[in-house]
């Protein structure tokens, strides 16, 4: 069983990279920015660092598939466990919107893509744990599944996440059960799953199409909605629908009157959500 030093400890480090998050994610996502800090206030700080604490407790023992808020926002994850194609357009629409989103990766693949992770931390989005080799929970014993978790956590920071990394995890296959979910916990993490797939993930050979991909993620659009598409392609493939899907997915959340806002925001005081920006 997890120990209770290894979980104290975790907790400290991601209270102190969430509280050293706060300042660079004013910068790259606020579009309004506030008052300049006073940084000789050390009450302030111990605010941040409290709130981030608290923010993350309360996504414990839940799945979080939605965003609690009447706000129109919406929050934009991917998964990537294949390879890294489709990637680059990708981060150049979201760049070109001026988007945050959250990449949820397998430490296999940080494993072998560590420049995939350093350019998604570069570009300023969030890096989740998706498990090391994305396997069935339910197949695992209590020891493997941590091992699934930590192995995962090792392979991003080695690949340089930094202060991308996040305390969110995403059950591969989105197969949750309140008991792993108290077992992730455990081990600092938050699980963070999704309000609808695109489906884009499985191809026109899956029998999908760019337009059913957007589709499939209008219908769900509502306040707090988490999107999840995908990045990378199935063995022998080179196709990314999600890659295509994306610009009319965020040009349609962005008529319907919704703004993208960063799921790191649930660490914090709620901040002002990004509206997207104009395209060039």
């Amino acid at each position: 069983m997890e120990t209770r030093s290894f979980a104290v400890v975790r907790a400290l480090v991601y209270r102190r990279l969430f509280r050293g998050f706060a300042g660079v994610f004013a910068v790259l996502w606020v579009v309004a920015p506030g008052p300049a800090a006073r940084p000789a206030e050390a009450a302030p700080q111990r605010q941040a660092a409290a709130a981030d604490e608290e923010g993350l407790r309360s996504l414990f023992a839940s799945e979080n598939r939605e965003i609690h808020t009447p706000e129109r926002v919406v929050a934009v994850t991917f998964n990537a466990a294949w390879n890294d194609a489709g990637l680059e357009p990708v981060l150049d629409e979201l760049a070109r919107r001026r988007a945050p989103a959250t990449f949820f990766l397998t430490g296999d693949f940080a494993d072998r893509y560590p420049q995939v992770v350093r350019r998604i931390a570069a570009a300023g989005h969030g890096l989740g744990n998706h498990s090391y080799s994305h396997p069935y929970f339910r197949d695992l014993t209590a020891t493997g599944r941590r091992d699934e978790v930590r192995a995962a956590d090792r392979a991003l920071r080695t690949a340089g996440a930094g202060g991308a990394l996040t305390p969110f995890f995403r059950f591969p296959y989105s197969e949750t059960s309140p008991a792993h979910i108290t077992e992730v916990n455990a081990l600092g993490f938050a699980d963070i799953e999704f309000t609808t797939d695109t489906n884009g993930w499985m191809g026109t050979q899956g029998g999908m199409t760019v337009d059913r991909a957007v589709s499939r993620a209008l219908d769900a659009l509502r306040p707090g909605a988490i999107l999840q598409m995908h990045v990378g392609a199935r063995e022998g493939g080179t196709e990314v629908l999600d890659a295509q899907a994306l610009p009319l997915i965020l040009d349609a959340i962005s008529a319907r009157g919704y703004r993208v806002i960063d799921l790191r925001a649930l660490l914090t005081a709620p901040p002002a959500p990004t509206t997207l920006g104009p395209v060039p």
